[in-house]
């Protein structure tokens, strides 16, 4: 029962879950949501097929209906389910994790995240403590249904003039695929833009930097304005400037900036993870957004981005949550918004890289893992030691711990599912950030045996 996690179920097939812990899923889902009918849709992973059949004879021997989709980007299924009005939602995916992982993203009415805290934490229960799965009297059917037009219409909707733009695309073998065309056209230079559940190419993980790689080459290649790379299952999207540098996602909140509050005028509040960038809300503020940082993983941004009302809202790992799209994250819109926004700034004679210079006004560590067991403490050492050192300019107890000071702050938070510390830092010179990264390492590896 590994398999559960803080935002989805998700481990690799056979080993921490199997089709038996599928169909109870499935089983269970319609009481948890009091639902009567479930979307489903599915990646292209070889193990999807099995967990699609026992996923659906878990609905249907509960008495629910299923509304299968067939293969479908995770977006997809959020889309169908708030714009169809379904109670219920299941996407088969693992998202960016290589092919031998599968899982299930569960969500509820408005496309609403279903996590550990508010309902997958039941099913793990019951689950786990044998609650028998008698056949309903009368079993569920089986509805095929195809929304990928309405679907795709409505992302067309945002479509703007990419004509004087030269887009190079990796497309990881994942489910962007099923639409990349119908949206970009035949201008892009593609790769790896069939779908292939045994991910042959790289692993459908963006963030991962060796898996960019073939992406860099085909921007210098192809002298490419701008790279765009999808991950597994199409939530989520990264970018390469001209230079075939790679671009924190995070960075890429402030891009949409002129597309939400300059272009169309919309003022309001902008969520970012609390690990994202200082930089992204000294650069929206001007613009009118009001920066508020929250939780990592859409089972709390897309959450509150709802409560709040909030415009729009993005994450370090590459995530874009948007109000028009039912507070849900969606790789394609991102990208077709901000390619809106590199189009005119080409147009203006801005270049991507010199847009993010704009943006970018510190240095950063990047994620760093240390492994350790007592996290709890390690945290509160790092905490109280740099506290303790200078004044404190924002502080935040959620996801771990960011403290800002004047001039350098630092996220540390602890990982959901293995024995990590995630540490990152960001300072106004690389001089000082190297030395509060040292220093970071010298507490968590002298005091706590950090590897």
């Amino acid at each position: 029962m590994g398999a559960f996690h803080a935002y989805d179920i998700r481990g690799v097939y056979n080993v921490d879950f199997d089709k038996d812990v599928a169909y109870k899923v499935g089983y269970f889902l319609p009481e948890l949501l009091s639902a009567d009918k479930v979307l489903v849709g599915r990646d292209c992973r070889t193990s999807s097929d099995e967990i699609h059949d026992y996923l659906l004879k878990g609905i249907t021997d509960a008495g629910a209906d299923v509304y299968d989709i067939g293969l479908s980007t995770t977006p997809m299924v959020y889309f169908g389910t708030a714009d169809f009005g379904f109670k219920a939602s299941v996407q088969i995916t693992a998202s960016h994790n290589p092919a031998e992982y599968n899982g299930m993203k569960v969500s509820r009415e408005n496309a609403l995240p279903v996590g550990l805290d508010n309902g997958l934490g039941q099913i793990k229960e019951w689950i786990e403590a044998g609650r028998p799965c008698p056949p309903a009297d009368v079993k569920g059917s089986v509805h095929q249904m195809d929304i990928r037009k309405e679907y795709l219409d409505f992302l067309l909707r945002y479509k703007g003039d990419w004509s004087g733009l030269n887009i190079a695309m990796d497309v990881s073998n994942g489910m962007a695929s099923l639409f990349v065309r119908d949206i970009f056209g035949d201008q892009p230079s593609y790769i790896y833009e069939e779908l292939d559940g045994t991910f042959p190419n790289h692993e459908p993980n963006p963030l991962v930097q060796k898996n960019v790689e073939a992406l860099k080459a085909l921007v210098a290649q192809t002298k490419a304005d701008v790279g765009v790379i999808y991950d597994g299952d199409a939530d989520r999207v990264m970018f390469v400037d001209e230079n075939s540098r790679f671009i924190s996602p995070d960075l890429m909140i402030a891009v949409l900036g002129h597309y939400f509050l300059e272009e169309r005028g919309v003022k309001g509040i902008v969520i970012q993870d609390i690990r994202s960038s200082k930089a992204v809300g000294e650069y929206l503020a001007p613009m009118g957004g009001v920066m508020q940082t929250w939780k990592v993983g859409r089972a709390f941004a897309a959450r509150k981005l709802r409560e709040i009302d909030g415009v729009y809202g993005g994450e370090l790992a590459g995530h874009y949550y948007f109000r028009d799209f039912f507070y849900s994250d969606s790789g394609l819109l991102a990208s077709i918004l901000i390619l809106n926004v590199v189009a005119k700034m080409k147009a203006q004679g801005v270049s991507l890289s010199q847009l993010i210079a704009r943006i970018e006004k510190y240095r950063n560590s990047g994620e760093i893992n240390f492994r350790l067991e007592d996290k709890k403490g390690a945290m509160d050492a790092v905490r109280d030691h740099f506290m303790a050192e200078e004044k404190a300019t924002a502080y935040m107890d959620f996801d771990g711990y960011r403290v800002e000071f004047s001039d350098w702050w630092f996220n540390i938070r602890p990982s959901n599912t293995e024995p990590y510390l995630r540490f990152l830092c960001e300072a106004t010179s690389q001089e000082l950030l190297d030395e509060k990264v040292a220093k970071v390492r010298e507490i968590l590896t002298k005091q706590f045996g950090a590897v």
